[in-house]
C-alpha cells in the first residue's frame, strides 16, 4: 500500500534496453537489420566526441532565411513576386489607399460624431437643403444615441468642461480679486 492513491499497484518495469526487432521485412538485397552487423562497441565507454578544441562559434557558417523556414522559399517559388510597379500602378495604388481612408473617416465620424452635423446644419443659412440636412442628422444622431456611439464623444466633452470649469491654483496670479 503506498501513500499516493493514483499509483498502480505493479510497480512498473524498467525501460526497455533491447532494440525490439523491426515490424517491417527488409527489401531485397537489403540488410535485415544493419545496426547487427556492426562489430559491438562497448557501451561502458563514452561515445567519440564531435567537439573540436580549436572551434569558433563565430567561423560558424549562418543560415540564409530561406534555409531556416522552408514554407518561405515553397512560397516563393509557388508565387513568385511580380514585376515592380510603374509610375501610373504606383499612383493608382496610392489612390486606392487614400480613397479607403476617405471611407473609413467618414464613416467613424458619421457614427461617433453624429453631433457636429446637427451643429453644422443649424449654423447655415434657412432653406430647403439645410432643413432638410438638419431634420436628417437630428434622427441620425437619436439612432447613435440608442446605439450608444455617442458615449465617447459625450465623455471627452464633460472632461474638457470639468477642466475649464476647475478652480486651478495658478489663476489668482495677475487677476483682480473678485472679492
Amino acid at each position: 500500500m503506498s501513500d499516493h492513491p493514483d499509483e498502480p499497484d505493479i510497480p512498473l518495469a524498467p525501460f526497455p534496453t533491447a532494440i525490439p526487432t523491426n515490424p517491417f521485412p527488409p527489401l531485397e538485397g537489403e540488410a535485415a537489420e544493419p545496426w547487427l552487423d556492426d562489430p559491438v562497441e562497448d557501451v561502458t565507454q563514452d561515445p567519440p566526441s564531435d567537439w573540436i578544441e580549436a572551434a569558433d562559434a563565430h567561423d560558424l557558417p549562418t543560415a540564409s532565411p530561406e534555409s531556416v523556414n522552408p514554407l518561405l522559399a515553397l512560397g516563393r517559388f509557388a508565387f513568385p513576386p511580380g514585376e515592380p510597379p510603374d509610375e501610373e500602378g504606383v499612383a493608382a495604388r496610392d489612390r486606392r489607399w487614400t480613397s479607403r481612408i476617405i471611407v473609413v473617416a467618414t464613416v467613424f465620424l458619421l457614427i461617433f460624431n453624429a453631433a457636429s452635423i446637427q451643429n453644422w446644419s443649424r449654423q447655415q443659412a434657412p432653406g430647403w437643403v439645410t432643413t432638410t440636412v438638419r431634420r436628417l442628422a437630428d434622427v441620425w444622431s437619436e439612432q447613435m444615441a440608442q446605439l450608444g456611439a455617442d458615449q465617447p464623444r459625450q465623455t471627452v466633452r464633460d472632461g474638457y468642461e470639468a477642466a475649464r470649469d476647475a478652480d486651478w491654483p495658478g489663476e489668482a496670479i495677475g487677476s483682480p480679486d473678485p472679492g
